[in-house]
């Protein structure tokens, strides 16, 4: 450990990650973002010391170069080059002092590691409603933010941006991000078994019409986040989101943007567990 480094660690889906750096400020920049998302592990598998330099900043939703050299990934933006060796579980990452680079990496690193396990990230909205998770995706502007706002006081939210579905013995669970979108806002450090994933589209009523097969890895493959440009990696999240796929419900739900959608989603499982 260099001299005078701090250390936090950040877990997210059950998956600590050390991050240490040698800058206050900054230290106390990640502590505030991820808060809610700190524990303390004595040996974690995961460790990244993070250098800050002169980089440019760069759009946070610019390209991102994510490739394989020999046993190592290299991550590279606009504003960060990161390397990691998931065989060690060391990496290092050089970026300029602003939270949504190393916001990035975690994001890479996070989206590698459930590749090798059956799981994902999703750019969906997720919530926790009656110990159950719901997920909702689809295209910007299709309602993932509004549909969050509208939820229900007990529904408590996982995330409006990065859904976090990791394979369980008994399915699926999501788990809470500090990944935020327009709400800028942390989801809750919670989990839950996937209840299903909904596709949002804008109608004149709230319906939900159940997807076949095909169609529900069409829309899980448009929507999950994956980075590397690397053949066995692609093709491990492709077997991934057809397993997915054949195990979890998914609809196209038909949406007014009011708060009566919720009722849909809890009168459907209703009927769902009593069949």
């Amino acid at each position: 450990m260099a001299r005078g480094s701090l250390e936090l660690e950040v877990t997210v889906g059950g998956m600590p990650i050390l991050l240490r750096t040698t800058d206050p400020a900054f230290y106390e920049l990640l502590v505030q973002r991820y808060q809610d998302f700190l524990t303390s592990f004595t040996q974690p598998q995961f460790q990244f010391d993070v250098e800050l330099t002169d980089i440019p900043e760069s759009d946070p939703d610019a390209d991102v170069s994510v490739t394989r050299a020999g046993a190592d990934w290299q991550f590279r933006r606009g504003d960060f080059f990161a390397q990691w060796n998931p065989e060690s579980g060391r990496g290092t990452v050089r970026q300029n002092a602003n939270p949504y680079s190393i916001d990035s990496v975690l994001r890479i690193v996070h989206s590698l590691l459930l590749a090798r396990e059956g799981g994902f990230l999703l750019h969906a909205a997720s919530a926790v409603r009656e110990g159950e998770a719901h997920i909702f995706t689809g295209r910007s502007g299709a309602g993932k933010t509004t549909l969050s706002r509208m939820a229900p006081t007990e529904v408590k939210l996982l995330t409006d941006e990065v859904s976090y579905v990791r394979k369980s013995m008994n399915g699926y669970v999501g788990y809470g991000t500090p990944f935020a979108g327009e709400l800028a806002k942390a989801g809750e450090n919670i989990s839950a078994p996937l209840a299903a994933v909904y596709l949002l589209v804008q109608g004149p009523e709230n319906r939900l019409e159940p997807m076949d097969e095909a169609e529900a890895i069409r829309t899980l493959m448009r929507n999950i986040l994956f980075f590397a440009q690397d053949e066995a990696a692609v093709q491990s999240v492709f077997k991934s989101a057809c397993e997915f796929a054949a195990k979890v419900p998914m609809y196209r739900m038909i949406f007014t943007r009011s708060s009566q959608a919720w009722d849909v989603i809890g009168a459907t499982r209703q009927i769902e567990m009593m069949a």
